[in-house]
């Protein structure tokens, strides 16, 4: 079973190059993006699948 991975912060900020702070406002932008489509998040995480697709086109590439 593959276990579902979730970015903080640090980790955000790392892999777009911004501040600590700018991270935690992406955070906060894609997880209210999940709660619309009805899913549960958790405050100050994301998760890496939706964070990588969203930034980066995930495995599929940019759409």
């Amino acid at each position: 079973m593959e276990e579902m991975r979730m970015l903080k912060a640090d980790e955000v900020a790392k892999r777009l190059g911004v501040s600590r702070t700018s991270a935690y406002g992406v955070i906060k932008k894609l997880n209210a993006e999940l709660e619309e489509k009805g899913l549960i998040t958790r405050s100050g995480r994301v998760s890496k699948d939706y964070f990588e697709r969203r930034y980066f086109g995930g495995s599929e590439g940019i759409e």
